[in-house]
């Protein structure tokens, strides 16, 4: 069973165990991080795909440790310039052990609810009307010339 999710902007295609290393998240070191972010799901005999989501599926991991990767060297050169420029940096990184990949999560009652009362507040609110034109005052000036 694998299941390809969104974590950190980025999509990694995950399976139960499976030690993974993504951009750097705010969750403490042995925290338990829930993705709801969930795009597919293969079970080995069904397939679910999401719109953009699987609806009640959810990836559960651990954080493991954060640390920083390997040097990235960014080189930039412009040919018969003399321009060369040499830059790197060292990613920051988050260490996740994928525990499980849950298919029956129901959605949360208070979500549902604030979207219900989001319908409400719309409903009760009709829309603002706009106020006439008004001609301006140059125009006016011209038009009670022309009726003397």
């Amino acid at each position: 069973m694998y299941a390809i999710v969104e974590i950190a902007g980025h999509q990694y295609k995950v399976q139960q165990d499976q030690r993974l290393y993504v951009n750097r998240l705010k969750h403490d070191e042995g925290a338990k991080v829930s993705f709801d972010q969930v795009l597919l799901v293969d079970d080995g005999s069904k397939v679910s795909v999401g719109a953009p989501a699987v609806p009640g599926a959810a990836v559960n991991a651990t954080v493991e440790r954060h640390l920083k990767g390997d040097k990235v060297l960014v080189f930039k050169k412009k040919r018969r310039k003399g321009y060369q420029k040499l830059n790197g940096f060292r990613p920051s990184l988050t260490e996740i052990v994928i525990k499980d990949i849950a298919l029956g999560v129901k959605p949360k009652k208070a979500s549902a609810k604030k979207a219900a009362d989001g319908e409400d507040a719309a409903e009760a609110k009709p829309a603002a009307k706009k106020p006439a034109a008004k001609k301006p005052a140059a125009k006016k000036a011209d038009e009670d010339k022309s009726e003397e």
